[in-house]
């Protein structure tokens, strides 16, 4: 359990090293939590689908919640976030890699996201279509090249750490590689 919120209790700490448990004990505890709360909210009527009404602002609602999870899993993950930056610019930095790859992700995905939100809204509100289009379709490229970044983000997320030090700090796994340390 430990692991688990090890990044809560270094949360704005984006300097030194994570290990491959800590990531991923962490992200299993946001998951797992994540999925409780959504549940509470279809539950509560806060958000998700699963609120029961059937009129047109409550079903916007409902849907918006479905996707995002409700009030309850969006302030989890508004409270989670910056931990969850941390611990995978620390993991990067295992790895002797920047953490400047989590912006590099962050990037396209956000300005693909509003890209996107422009050009539906502008299409739904009877603007020219192709200046729009043009929009959500540069946005939909933003969220590709983002998806292609996630993807590498999450091989190195998988990858075992530097051994012994490096210009980030210590191993966290404090495995030392220098055969006199360990059999002298």
């Amino acid at each position: 359990m430990e692991w688990m919120i090890l990044p809560l209790k270094r949360y704005f700490d984006f300097k030194g090293r994570s290990r491959r448990k800590e990531y991923w004990m962490y992200t299993l505890f946001v998951i797992i939590v994540s999925i409780v709360l959504s549940i509470l909210d279809a539950m509560l009527g806060l958000g998700g689908s699963a609120t029961g009404d059937t009129d047109a602002s409550a079903t916007a609602v409902g849907a918006s919640g479905a996707v995002s999870g409700g009030l309850l899993a969006n302030l989890f993950a508004l409270a989670t976030f910056i931990p969850g930056l941390a611990v995978m610019v620390r993991r990067l930095h295992d790895l002797d890699r920047t953490g400047w790859w989590v912006l590099a992700l962050m990037g396209p995905l956000f300005l693909g996201i509003i890209l996107v939100i422009v050009g539906a809204a502008g299409a739904m509100s009877g603007g020219s279509s192709a200046g729009f289009g043009g929009a959500a379709l540069g946005g939909m490229i933003l969220l590709g090249i983002g998806g292609i970044l996630g993807i590498v983000l999450l091989v190195w997320a998988c990858t075992e750490g530097t051994r012994g030090p490096n210009r980030f700090g210590e191993d966290p796994k404090g495995v030392s590689t220098n055969a006199e340390e360990v059999f002298g």
